[in-house]
């Protein structure tokens, strides 16, 4: 009899949780289910020969894991590409159609939260694990059974694997952060962040008491189970109650399909829960598998994501910094203020000129939102809102570092700060060089540079390559210890090896970045020719120009760069691009450009390919231009080759190409 009353405690435990956490409903009172709960609880106790891990008992939480450990998934965790406005879903949608003929999409809410897989033996809850790197995740089994919503024994016997999205409900969050700040502990910035930082908590009782939830959108092998539309095996999973968000909807076509999009964007701000776009899927499983992935991202789906949040705040103050170059940049410190779940407290308002066009004072109140969902900018002021406490601000005369005199050049709408012995400047072209687009130093970060520069160790480049000699000064400054000096000196001495194109883009001239450095290191190849080529033959290079030029031999022409690159050369560095001939293929004497991200590969080492197979590498699409090449997220360029007429290629189509 005790073990048939367990059994059936658990039977309608599940029942009722299936009823409140998914269907929204319920057909017992919260005091009845406790009252039940609590009898289900005593009777384990009392026998423990009847425990079962998939208990709804167990969904309490109470035990304390050590730490979490790897699971490899049996197929990789991918993460989708993103496309942001209406030219971007299209180009999705006709590149699909182009391919594999078809035009029928499951378009589902794309949930703001943490991805998550989960897999059942023999009818039971056997484990959950992170996305991770997309190859082996974290167990955090335990953490996950807490979630009611999520079933603990299914009506399949067959293995299952299922995806989707823990997440916290607004309510939620402002249930937890209210007590967090009853315990003086720093709030969640956005529900993202909760539900992550819960799941990874080690007390599953925690975990318990913050009512996270979780939507699921993939039947993994659906396919092996007869299923030969995504939607169809979605309502699979419904039937085996799991809980599947109701506006997963099917479209036909890209008229149908934006205007869902459309729809679902009126949504956002009436959900309980938090969206940041709408996912697109082929729904047909078969043209999933025909369609194929990238290395991280499946060509079958995409997520639009939503325009960037816009919100008001009030800029308390404006403040300048200085870079590499001496530039000087405004700031503004706003009071804070959260835009697409983080708390923003600085925006850059790039330059004088930016300031005034934009009339913006210090103690307005403003709008902002994040340039490209990253970088905070402030939009417009609100001038209905001014009261009279507004400051028109100064721009300053001189450098807030080292005093010395701002320039600026006619030319220009930024100031300078022309003194080279600046500290500010000095630490920031040094930890520029060695960024991973420059020379690519880890553990040469912008605060270790200043240390070292306060310190006295690092006041230019080539005082980077004398850090190997003076190991034991190091390991005695703050937070330096054996190991992370011996990283540090030992990937100072593999950048040696760098080609020439990694030390310009180190070196900072004005204007060159990653592109032009490498257009200028395939054309003379080596230190020494650069340094002696004339203006007008560098103006010549294709996306370099006059400007350009000029910066470049200034830089050249100056005694102690030039004392500098000597000391290099002395000190072990390579400075010249390796041997190679230029191959003649289908892209010689083509004008082309290259946009969007190409999975395994830099942008830079894509044109630095097609330049030696004969190309002509462009950075902006004209009527000239002969051909785009478009990876994951092109944007603009693909739509501005779209409206030319000018032929693109899938990124994947020129993968196999080099491949042959």
């Amino acid at each position: 009899m005790t073990q048939a009353r367990i059994n059936q405690l658990r039977i309608q435990l599940e029942q009722a949780n299936h009823e409140y956490y998914v269907l929204n409903q319920s057909s017992i009172s919260d005091m009845e289910y406790d009252r039940m709960m609590q009898e289900l609880i005593e009777l384990e106790t009392q026998y423990p020969e009847y425990d079962d891990v998939n208990s709804p008992s167990h969904r309490v939480g109470g035990s304390v894991a050590s730490g979490f450990n790897k699971i490899k998934h049996k197929s990789q965790m991918l993460s989708l590409g993103n496309v942001y406005n209406q030219t971007e879903v299209l180009a999705f949608l006709d590149k699909v159609k182009q391919e594999v003929d078809i035009d029928e999409f499951t378009l589902e809410l794309k949930i703001d939260g943490l991805a998550m897989s989960i897999e059942y033996q023999n009818g039971l809850f056997h484990h959950a694990a992170t996305r991770g790197e997309g190859d082996v995740g974290e167990d955090v089994s335990n953490n996950v059974k807490t979630i009611r919503s999520i079933p603990l024994k299914i009506d399949y016997l067959n293995d299952l694997e299922v995806r989707g999205e823990v997440f916290m409900a607004k309510e939620a969050l402002a249930n937890l952060n209210i007590q967090r700040r009853q315990a003086n502990l720093a709030e969640f910035a956005n529900p993202r962040n909760a539900a992550s930082g819960t799941i990874r908590q080690l007390d599953s009782a925690i975990v318990a008491q913050r009512g996270l939830d979780a939507f699921w959108y993939y039947y993994v092998n659906a396919e092996q189970a007869s299923y030969t539309r995504h939607s169809d095996a979605l309502d699979a999973l419904k039937k085996l109650g799991f809980k599947v968000n109701p506006y997963t909807v099917v479209c036909h076509g890209p008229e149908e399909v934006w205007n869902t999009i459309l729809k679902f964007s009126e949504l956002r701000t009436q959900l309980p829960y938090e969206i940041d776009g709408v996912v697109l899927k082929v729904n047909d499983l078969l043209k999933q598998k025909e369609l194929g992935f990238t290395a991280k991202t499946p060509k079958w789906s995409v997520a639009y994501k939503f325009p960037a949040e816009e919100v008001s705040t009030r800029l308390k103050d404006i403040f300048i910094t200085v870079g590499r170059t001496g530039k000087i940049t405004p700031n503004a410190a706003l009071e804070p203020v959260k835009i697409a779940g983080t708390t923003v407290s600085f925006a850059q308002l790039h330059n004088e000129d930016f300031i005034s066009l934009k009339d913006i004072r210090i103690n307005d109140v403003v709008w902002v939102r994040k340039a490209g969902e990253i970088i905070p900018e402030v939009i417009k002021v609100d001038v209905s809102r001014r009261d009279g406490s507004q400051q028109p601000y100064i721009f300053p005369t001189q450098c807030p570092t080292c005093n010395g005199p701002l320039i600026r050049d006619e030319n220009e709408a930024a100031h300078y700060c022309i003194n080279s012995n600046c500290s500010s400047r000095i630490s920031e072209s040094l930890a520029h060089f060695a960024s991973r687009s420059a020379m690519n130093i880890d553990g040469l970060g912008i605060k270790t540079v200043e240390l070292l520069h306060e310190s006295g160790y690092l006041n230019t480049i080539d005082d980077i390559y004398t850090l190997t000699s003076k190991r034991s000064e190091l390991i005695s400054l703050p937070n330096f210890k054996d190991k992370s000096v011996d990283k540090l000196l030992s990937a100072i001495e593999i950048s040696k090896s760098n080609p020439l194109d990694k030390v310009i883009t180190g070196l900072g001239i004005r204007q060159v970045g990653e592109k032009v450095a490498r257009t200028l290191a395939l054309a003379y190849k080596d230190i020494e020719s650069l340094r002696l080529a004339k203006e007008d033959q560098i103006s010549q290079l294709n996306d370099v120009g006059p400007i350009i030029a000029h910066n470049v031999t200034s830089y050249f022409n100056e005694a102690h760069n030039l004392a500098m690159m000597d000391h290099l050369k002395e000190l072990g560095l390579v400075m010249r691009m390796p041997l190679s001939e230029t191959k003649t293929s289908i892209y010689t004497n083509l004008s082309v450009v290259v946009t969007g991200s190409i999975e395994g590969y830099t942008r830079a080492e894509v044109e630095t390919w097609l330049i030696e197979h004969g190309a002509n590498v462009s950075s902006s699409v004209s009527k000239q231009t002969d051909l785009v090449i478009y990876g994951d997220k092109a944007g603009s360029k693909l739509a501005k080759a779209i409206e030319l007429n000018v032929p693109t290629k899938d990124a994947q189509v020129w993968l196999k190409e080099t491949q042959e």
